[in-house]
């Protein structure tokens, strides 16, 4: 048997593998080749089960105050202390970690894919359509993000899906730049070309021509956005313009009445500083490594 045969039949017996084997050696793989893009995931992973398993890992009510145990240190009933209402910090940093991702993943998903369609619909029809995106791309962006988003919540009020709303849109034009580019790139290809020449439709070229070809810059710019949105979350909170109080965030926590007292209980800026730095980390060692296996021009360096 040659080198060529053995190879093919290496590569048709991984083919034929079961969905879970596949799925693990994919992981292990990618484990060797990004070991800190594997950290970077194992802190989401870990931030994520905190999230969903709240109900059997917390065990006061994150609202109630409790003005005899307020700023407790850390002990064995209160695992992170308590903060200025006496309110247990550990059930409070839990929630704000559903919070944080609730926002994150809601405000990637919801900037990140409306960008990437008007980045479609922009390269595809160009002329007229091209130049009135383009123009509405470029008046976002001429606007700091931080402002932008504060001023869609002065104007939209405080509540959770006003977050993800106002930090999806100032996500927007970064993904229609970067889908655009791509879509301009293969909208010139043969395959494109031949589907416009038999009389394909345009709803039918973008999507099965165009759109899938998109989907690799797509989920780079969408993980890099993750960390992004949720410090943006944090800064909104943090501003009194983001998570309506008394529910949990972590940029809330560090705001208000409880700053008045970290000299006395320095844990209560401690451990929401650190869940916002460990999260935010997380995704950006994460985006990094996806960005060097999914972009073609970075593999191998």
């Amino acid at each position: 048997m040659n080198m060529a045969t053995d190879v093919a039949s290496r590569v048709a017996a991984r083919e034929r593998a079961p969905f879970f084997v596949r799925m693990v050696r994919g992981l292990r793989s990618f484990t060797v080749r990004k070991p800190l893009g594997a950290a970077g995931a194992f802190i989401i992973v870990i931030m994520a089960l905190l999230a969903a398993l709240e109900p059997l890992i917390t065990f006061f009510d994150p609202v109630a105050m409790n003005l005899r145990a307020k700023l407790e240190a850390p002990s064995l009933v209160h695992w992170l202390g308590t903060d200025e209402l006496g309110r247990d910090l550990w059930t409070r940093i839990v929630l704000g970690a559903q919070v944080s991702l609730i926002v994150g993943f809601g405000a990637v998903g919801f900037g990140s894919t409306t960008g990437g369609l008007l980045g479609v619909l922009s390269a595809f029809y160009g002329g007229k359509v091209d130049a009135i995106i383009q123009r509405l791309m470029d008046a976002l962006m001429a606007i700091p993000t931080l402002i932008l988003a504060l001023a869609i919540m002065a104007a939209l009020g405080q509540s959770l899906f006003n977050v993800i709303l106002a930090i999806g849109i100032v996500q927007i034009p970064r993904a229609n730049r970067i889908v655009r580019s791509q879509a301009l790139a293969v909208k010139e290809s043969e395959y494109a070309l031949a589907a416009q020449s038999i009389g394909a439709g345009d709803v039918r070229i973008m999507l099965q021509h165009i759109l899938p070809q998109c989907v690799a810059p797509w989920l780079i710019i969408a993980s890099a956005g993750l960390g992004t949105a949720i410090i943006a979350e944090a800064s909104l909170s943090f501003l009194g313009l983001g998570i309506p109080p008394p529910q949990p965030a972590w940029g809330g926590m560090l705001s208000g009445p409880a700053r008045d007292y970290y000299a006395l209980a320095p844990w209560l800026a401690i451990w929401p500083g650190i869940a916002i730095s460990l999260t935010v980390y997380g995704f950006n060692l994460f985006g990094d490594a996806l960005r060097d296996v999914l972009d073609p021009r970075l593999r191998g360096t």
